[in-house]
């Protein structure tokens, strides 16, 4: 028997995902830091305000002008590709649905001196048209926004299910089943995400705080970035083991952990072939 563990072993690990890149973010990711929480930022290139802008008193979808954003996200969190102007893609020509996730991947890679693959999709509307452009423009993942209200880990990486909204009435019980799971048969992923200007509007601040220091600080848990996740087990499922089961190659650039017999990890390097 052989499972897949997280980096150091560990089974279990937690993401979170934030959309459109507001203002209320900056309060949210100093919650995030404090707890050692990592997050994804779905970002709309094509949505920011002149940088001269001022919002009305009482806005409270608040985004960010482009010089604002790239101030705010940096590492350890990632930023993906929210389409440039948060469309609903399901309603778009092809040719547009296309504009909209390469010409916000291109801006953001622009802007962020970095590689840009995942995505959400804006609305949580998707059909297969819109999966096949995601893939067509180098995206790897995109979120939705149904709730598996569950752990599993993906296996369609570009209808992507969260665990659950932080607004969710099973948040709670959810984080407890998380924690107090051993996840002995598998791996277990805790998924977050909602939008931070709803902290704002429904005055919840301290959901979001109790979230990170109850789920935050913990040696069993693993906390890394949607893309983080998906390299990960990308590289674990390409593993290569023999007929019998007793010796294991590991073909990538990754070191990837597995739990066998009595549960023992095995860690295994890049090019390395382990003998079980």
């Amino acid at each position: 028997m052989m499972i897949m563990r997280f980096p150091g072993g560990r089974r279990k690990a937690l993401t979170l995902s934030y959309d459109d890149g507001v203002e209320q973010d900056r309060q949210l990711i100093e919650i995030l830091n404090e707890a050692g929480l990592r997050c994804t930022f779905n970002l709309n290139s094509g949505c920011y305000p002149p940088e001269s802008h001022t919002w009305l008193e009482g806005q409270i979808h608040r985004r960010m002008t482009g010089s604002q954003v790239s101030a705010l996200y940096k590492a350890p969190h990632e930023v993906a590709v929210h389409t440039l102007t948060h469309p609903d893609l399901t309603q778009l020509p092809r040719s547009e649905m296309l504009r909209e996730i390469l010409q916000d991947r291109l801006n953001l890679e622009k802007q962020f001196g970095t590689m840009v693959r995942g995505a959400a999709y804006p609305f949580g509307t998707y059909s297969d048209e819109t999966v096949e452009a995601l893939r067509s423009c180098g995206i790897v993942y995109c979120r939705t926004v149904w709730s598996s209200h569950n752990f599993a880990i993906p296996q369609d990486w570009l209808r992507l299910q969260p665990t659950c909204h932080h607004d969710d009435p099973q948040l709670d019980a959810l984080c407890d089943r998380f924690l107090n799971d051993i996840f002995y048969a598998n791996s277990g992923l805790f998924y977050l995400w909602g939008h931070a200007y709803e902290f704002e509007a429904h005055d919840n601040w301290q959901r979001i705080r109790d979230f990170a220091a109850k789920m935050g600080g913990r040696e069993d848990i693993w906390y890394a970035t949607n893309i983080e996740i998906y390299d990960y087990v990308t590289a674990w499922r390409q593993l290569i083991a023999s007929a019998d089961g007793k010796r294991v190659y590991n073909p990538t650039a990754t070191v990837l952990y597995m739990e066998i017999e009595d549960r023992k990890i095995v860690e295994i390097g890049p090019g390395e072939t382990v003998e079980l």
